[in-house]
This record gives C-alpha cells, structure tokens and sequence, in this order.
C-alpha cells in the first residue's frame, strides 16, 4: 500500500501534517475525514522519488547555507521543546525550507523515521548539507535524553561559525572590489584605448619606446585574441581545483599561506577558534574526547591543523594528554591553546575553558581581518597609482617626444 506525505486543515482551521498508508488519494482523504480533517496537498513515497531523480542534476549545484541550517535548528528545538513529534517537525520545516535540497533532505529523514530508523541514522544518509559534528552531536542527544540541548549547543556553535567567516568575507570585500574595478578598468584601456593609439603611432611612424610597445603588443593580443584570455583563466581556475584536490597539492598551497605575513596569522587564529570551539561543543554534548578530535580534524581546513588532531586523537586514545602532545604543535598552534588545555585537564572543565579560549581568538581574528583591510587600502593605492603612471607615461611619451621634435 502506497505511503503518502499530507498536509490537512482541522475543523478549527489547524494546520496538520504527517504520514499515513492509503491505497489513492482518495482513500487518504476519506481516513483524514474521519479523523475530522479535510485533505489540503498530499504526495506519494513514489512521486516524491521521482521528483528526488528528477533534480538529482541541478540539486548537485545548489549548496544549503549555513544561515539555513541554523534556522532550521533554531526552529526543530523550537518544536521539539513543545512536544510535536520529530517526523511531523520535519515534514512542517520541509514546507518552511528555501532550498530544494533541504527540503527533500527533510522529508526524506521524515519517512525514515517513519520507518523506524534513528535521526541520527537517517543524518548520515545527507552528509553534504549535515556535517559529523552534527551527526554526531544529535546521536548524544538521542543516547543521553537530552536532544533539546544539544540543539541549543549546536545553534551556537554554527552562529560562531558564522560570525569568523562573516568576518574574514568583509574585510576581504573591499580589497577584491578595488583590485577587480581595477583589472576591468586596465582591460577596458588596453582592448579600447590602445589598438587606436597604435594605430595613429604607426600612421606618424614614430620610434616607439620599450615600454610602449608592450603596452601595445598586451593591448592588441587581448582585442584579437581574448577568448584565449578568458579560456586560460578558466583552464587555470580548473588545474588548480583539481590540484588542490590531491594531498600534494593541499601540502603546498595550505604550507604557502602559512609564510604569508598577517595571512598566516589569520588562518593559525581561525583553526585554533575553529579546533577549540568544536571540541567545546563535542565535549558539552557529551562525546567522549577521542571521538571528538577525529570528528574536529574532519572539520578543520588546513591539512597541518588536520593532521596535528587527527595524531592527536590517536595518542590521547594511548593515554597521553592532549595539551602535552599539541606542545609538539606550536608552530601552528599558539602556546596559549597548549596553556589553556593543560588548565582544563587538571580542572577537569575543559569545555568552559575551551569556550573562553575560542571567543578570545574569534574575537583576535576579527581584530586581524579589519587591521588587514586598513592595510591593504594604501597598499592598493600604491599600486594603483604605480599602475596608473606606467600606463601613462608609456602613452604619452612618444607623443611628448613627437612634440619635442618639432
């Protein structure tokens, strides 16, 4: 008998929503009458599958943000708090979701719960919109009882984990809007500009210096052949994805931003925040630490962070503190992290003090990231202005020269 997800009208107007078995729409209809419900939308197990292959392709491209994931947390605490059954939950955030994605996501793990299966359980089957910290956080709650509260420790932590990316964006937005006003710009003159001063240098057969003639041999390759521009950029963004990708390729990149000035500063503030915050939340959940340190490697970024937890883990599993073995690491963790974590273990409230600590380095970050905008202004100016005057005198000095020479 065919399984139908339903959204129905009380006699009082109410808004219910579930999941029953009836042999059509029909039939469905005619059991939520006698319940004294009037049917409003139903959809079948099979239908909703087929819309699930149907936007298999497109879904690949569409990405549920984190700003959606903390306000579907925020509201099935909200609705869990008040006693209405996780699948119907489920079902009535579906209908609230804006992404495709996560909307299927939800009704799925509504069904699956139907069937029996654990929240947890039924997380694992969507590891790209819920990540292990997540999975792992709900299965704690489910274990110890406490469900609600470790959605209320899960919404702060992706709220952290919003404010450090938030921060890191705006204090980059400025610097890649005057660099890209900036390139367009120089594009523009080269494709436009250029090729007609060329032209008119060439008519005069004026002697042009070395600085002229590669501005005019840039500017008349990009107006004749910028498709090959464009291609090569793109062909380059690609290689380098795929590059990326590979450990080799990881080791380097991540190795090279760690020499960066001020850059290397931000990223080893941000995987501490990152590393402590997560244990923190791990560790109020009630994971044991072991679990926690693999489930916070996979969350780092950097492949040096990475790899300093994952070793971590697997010596604290030996019986080795953990803030003896990370003093190994303090090249990129700071000896405040070591410090801090050697308080927490002989206090024996290492969450508290890992929360304390990540607060302090997201709000060193932040400091960081707008000292870095304040930087980079001149910075651009100068370059800019260096730019500026090459362009100009390479132009202007076969004119200036043509006009000495009468």
């Amino acid at each position: 008998m065919p399984t139908y997800s339903y959204i129905a009208k009380t006699l009082k107007g109410e808004s219910k929503s579930g999941i029953l078995e009836a042999k059509n729409e029909y039939d469905l209809a005619r059991i939520l009458r006698q319940q004294g419900c009037i049917l409003i939308k139903a959809d079948s197990e099979e239908k909703t599958l087929k819309k699930k292959k149907f936007n298999i392709v497109p879904l690949f491209f569409y990405r549920v943000s984190l700003i959606e994931k903390i306000m579907f947390t925020r509201n099935l605490r909200v609705m869990i708090s008040a006693g209405i059954s996780l699948p119907r939950t489920l079902v009535i955030l579906s209908d609230q979701a804006k992404s495709k994605k996560l909307k299927n996501a939800l009704l799925d793990l509504s069904e699956e719960i139907t069937k029996g299966e654990s929240f947890s359980k039924a997380l694992e089957r969507h590891p790209n919109i819920f990540s292990e910290l997540f999975v792992n956080m709900i299965k704690t709650g489910e274990e110890t009882g406490t469900l609600e509260g470790v959605l209320e420790i899960l919404i702060g932590q992706m709220e952290k984990e919003h404010e450090l990316k938030s921060g890191i964006k705006g204090a980059m937005i400025y610097p890649a809007v005057i660099v890209t006003a900036m390139a367009g710009i120089g594009i523009l003159m080269l494709i436009m500009v250029v090729p007609k001063l060329a032209e008119t240098f060439k008519e005069l057969n004026i002697d042009l210096p070395l600085t002229t003639r590669l501005v005019v041999a840039l500017g008349t390759f990009l107006a004749n052949f910028w498709y090959l521009v464009i291609g090569g950029i793109l062909l380059f963004l690609f290689l380098l994805r795929i590059v990326l990708k590979t450990t080799t390729g990881k080791l380097v990149f991540d190795k090279f931003l760690l020499k960066i000035p001020v850059i290397s500063s931000i990223i080893k503030k941000s995987n501490s925040a990152s590393t402590v915050r997560t244990l923190s939340s791990l560790i109020a959940g009630g994971v044991p630490i072991v679990r926690s340190l693999e489930i916070t490697s996979g969350v780092l970024k950097n492949i040096y962070f990475k790899r300093a937890i994952t070793a971590a883990s697997e010596q604290v599993r030996k019986g080795v503190k953990l803030s003896e073995f990370l003093s190994r690491y303090q090249n990129i963790y700071p000896s405040l992290v070591v410090q801090m974590m050697a308080v927490g273990e002989e206090t024996a409230h290492m969450s508290d003090t890992l929360q304390k600590l990540a607060n302090f380095f997201e709000e060193e970050v932040s400091r960081t990231t707008k000292n870095l905008s304040v930087i980079i202004e001149p910075v651009l100016m100068i370059i800019i202005g260096a730019v500026v005057a090459f362009f100009a005198i390479s132009m202007f000095q076969p004119i200036y020269g043509m006009i000495q020479g009468f």
